[in-house]
């Protein structure tokens, strides 16, 4: 008979007791974080340093965001949207790849490592390569990226007539997450280009950075083919400019009707299922640097 210490939960298989195995899950992301803290730590040792990539991190995105603004003193309306509409779609696309960014965002990096022949270390690690990939760095400059997504997204939500609710709330959320899955999957996407292009990040940040600013526009200039590539294939419109149309109750135009908007977790999906296959196809391709 197997005696269970007081206060343990069990879970029985084939009849029998067993105890959980009590933090196997933290033993086996200690590694992870291990990796990550002392990347953060060796990028503050230099505080100066490290203040001046804040900094100048933080005025390239308000220089992005000064540009719609000075558009907006040219014309009143951009797509059948307005300045403070126009918030809340940069706030939503913005904020999302920058969080996405900020965790995945070296995974561009990837080509480095392959033409070093550094990607071989991965392998002698038992953990999955592509884990290890996005948890090898992490950038935290971009923190302050994330700032002003934060501030164009609050100054949005302030400042535009939104029925509050329920529904509301919870729009607000599944675009976000949706949002950050999506730049993510790009990240990934375009590291698995890599295996095959070795020093294509110019060609693969077409379709990442590339994709943030149009994500960060309204869908309803772009031209046709432009609609299809960032509407659908690479859809881009759903992570603020569709959110923002249903949150706000406004018309959509043509290839974009409201309801869309709540599509982003199948919008994710759907490029995480190409990040996915991308990055399979590059691991089975990539015969090692001695190879």
């Amino acid at each position: 008979m197997v005696e269970v210490p007081a206060g343990k939960d069990i879970w029985r298989w084939g009849g029998e007791a067993h105890l959980p195995v009590r933090g196997d899950l933290r033993a086996r992301l200690r590694p992870y974080r291990v990796v990550l803290a002392s990347r953060a730590r060796s990028q503050t040792a230099y505080r100066a340093n490290f203040a001046l990539d804040l900094v100048s991190s933080l005025l390239a995105a308000v220089v992005e965001l000064a540009e719609i603004w000075v558009l907006f003193h040219a014309v009143t309306r951009l797509g059948g949207l307005e300045f403070q509409q126009m918030l809340l779609v940069f706030g939503l696309a913005d904020l999302a790849f920058s969080l996405a960014d900020l965790t995945f965002g070296h995974c561009d990096e990837l080509s480095d490592y392959l033409r070093a022949g550094t990607l071989d270390v991965f392998y002698l690690r038992p953990q999955p390569l592509l884990l290890q990939l996005v948890t090898c760095d992490i950038s935290l400059r971009r923190l302050a990226r994330a700032s002003v997504g934060v501030g164009a997204l609050g100054a949005g939500l302030a400042v535009n007539d939104i029925a509050w609710g329920a529904s509301s709330v919870a729009l607000v959320v599944v675009a976000l997450v949706s949002g950050v899955a999506m730049f993510a999957a790009l990240f990934v996407w375009a590291a698995g280009a890599q295996f095959f292009l070795i020093d294509g990040a110019e060609m693969t940040n077409a379709v990442t950075y590339g994709g943030r600013y149009a994500a960060t526009q309204p869908a309803s200039v772009w031209s046709r083919p432009v609609r299809a590539v960032f509407g659908f294939a690479v859809p881009m419109a759903f992570t603020g400019f569709l959110p923002t149309l249903r949150l706000l109750g406004l018309p959509g135009p043509a290839w974009f009707p409201t309801w869309l908007g709540w599509c982003g977790p199948l919008a994710a999906l759907w490029v995480w299922g190409m990040a996915l296959l991308s990055w399979r196809w590059g691991v089975r391709h990539y015969r090692s640097g001695g190879g």
